[in-house]
């Protein structure tokens, strides 16, 4: 496309043709291998290359860097430098996705319930030396003093989730904490003293998980943290409705939120503002946060600043700038695109494997029939599964919108793992993780559901886990 195609005062046209550019960009670095530090090539070959202006391509920079893949580096030598990316970005998409379109503590939960037991089991499985001593010496800070009061116990299952040399585990484990402390900081103050009591029972939880992790005792491993997980998810379900006491200040339990790599650039940090707003006012979809000159003024901004912090929110699917009478930014109805493609990047730079990506959709997947076979009878849950008997074979496998698999975690109405299947389904199918259904499929699935709608749970995950494993690749 020729530069001149592109408007100065169109906008929405220069976003997308950026947006696109970028698209290409980051296909080109993942089938390179993605080369860090190497420079892709200077501006004036890059926009000749991709026919765009000098605006365009400096947006689409702006894109790359605000996922870690490239930087735009200035003098002599310089040029688009391919960057490493960190795991921040994609837990940032992730969480303010599952933020904004509504979630609960339960859910958050039970996500862990289903996941973290892997956790365990390929933790004592492979860690090393080197991940010993690593684990060791977090468990050890834990009860450390720190400078602001946070409570740094989470942490240990970060590593944790480390020491499983899977990528997709590590992130979810990461997003999923993330989640569960964010609802704590957010609610009620909890006294300090009751804080440190359940930081020194955690220490000791931990002591035994890290104790079988390091012996290779998966059982146990996996008995420990099953026992940890309901002990949180006790004390974090009364955590949510207690009252703080004593007078003092609020422990905060968990870091400031990343929300849209916050800190990284001004209008990042403008759009973590932003979002923080919509999401402590629960604003609904078609809300006017308000006019370009009243949100300069209201977060102390320039215009240029705002504009960029508006084209990361549109990114997000969070807010839109909407023109005309009654126009402004508006809050938008979220959809995944921008956390699937965060997690696509980043999971393609960490070279997640086909058996990564199957490992952590059987546990869901398996987990997620029990519980929907042991909820058939609520009103809800039967209604879903009754849509879902009624849906017609998806017209392509592997289609995120349609896919039998992904429809599963909907069923459940928990957005958490509707997001995490969603993911996997799209990455199986990028990278060939999954055979292709096959004819048979669709009776496959109608064998599934008709165990679940019998309230048969152990059929039902027999028949899940089947199934996936006649979909692995030979």
């Amino acid at each position: 496309m020729d530069a001149t195609e592109v408007k100065v005062g169109a906008a929405g046209a220069l976003d997308k043709l950026a947006s696109r550019v970028a698209r290409r960009i980051e296909a080109e670095v993942i089938a390179q291998g993605w080369p860090v530090g190497q420079v892709l090539d200077s501006e004036p070959v890059l926009r000749e290359r991709y026919g765009v202006s000098r605006s365009v391509l400096r947006e689409a920079a702006r894109l790359l860097e605000h996922h870690q893949v490239a930087r735009m580096r200035r003098g002599p030598g310089g040029g688009l430098v391919v960057c490493a990316p960190d795991a921040e970005p994609t837990v940032a998409a992730m969480v303010v996705y599952i933020e904004h379109v509504g979630t609960d503590l339960r859910d958050v939960l039970k996500a862990r319930r289903l996941i973290e037991p892997v956790v365990g089991r390929l933790a004592a499985e492979r860690i090393d030396e080197k991940g010993i001593a690593r684990l060791r010496e977090t468990h050890a800070a834990e009860l450390s003093p720190s400078a602001d009061g946070e409570w740094a116990g989470e942490l240990f299952h970060s590593v944790l989730g480390e020491m499983t040399g899977n990528p997709v585990l590590q992130v979810f484990t990461m997003v999923l904490e993330q989640l569960a402390y964010r609802y704590v900081a957010l609610a009620r103050p909890v006294p300090p003293g009751k804080v440190h009591r359940f930081t020194e029972a955690t220490y000791h939880r931990h002591a035994g998980i890290l104790d079988a992790t390091v012996a290779g005792d998966v059982p146990r491993a996996q008995v420990e943290l099953i026992k940890h997980l309901d002990e949180v998810s006790d004390w974090l379900q009364e955590a949510i409705g207690a009252h703080g006491s004593g007078g003092g200040p609020a422990v905060r339990l968990a870091p400031e939120p990343v929300g849209l790599a916050a800190g990284r650039t001004l209008a990042e940090v403008v759009a973590m503002r932003v979002y923080e707003e919509i999401v402590r006012d629960r604003l609904e979809p078609g809300t006017v946060l308000g006019s370009e000159s009243e949100l300069m003024e209201r977060y102390e901004t320039s215009r240029a600043v705002l504009r960029a912090a508006v084209r990361l929110l549109e990114h997000h699917s969070v807010a839109t700038s909407r023109r005309g009478p009654g126009g402004g930014l508006v809050v938008t109805r979220q959809v995944p695109r921008a956390a699937i493609d965060a997690t696509a990047l980043y999971l393609a730079y960490r070279r997640a494997a086909a058996e990564d990506l199957l490992v952590v959709r059987e546990a869901i997947e398996v987990g997620l029939v029990a519980q929907l076979a042991a909820r058939r009878a609520e009103p809800d849950v039967a209604g879903r599964l009754a849509e879902l008997a009624a849906r017609p074979a998806p017209p392509r496998a592997g289609d995120p919108d349609t896919d039998f698999h992904a429809a599963i975690a909907e069923a459940a109405g928990n957005p958490v793992l509707t997001l995490f299947l969603r993911i996997i389904t799209e990455l199986s199918s990028r990278t060939r993780a999954l055979a292709g259904c096959g004819e048979d499929a669709d009776a496959r699935h109608r064998e599934i559901l008709a165990a679940v709608e019998d309230g048969d749970a152990s059929l039902a995950q027999y028949r899940m886990r089947r199934h996936l494993s006649s979909r692995s690749p030979v």
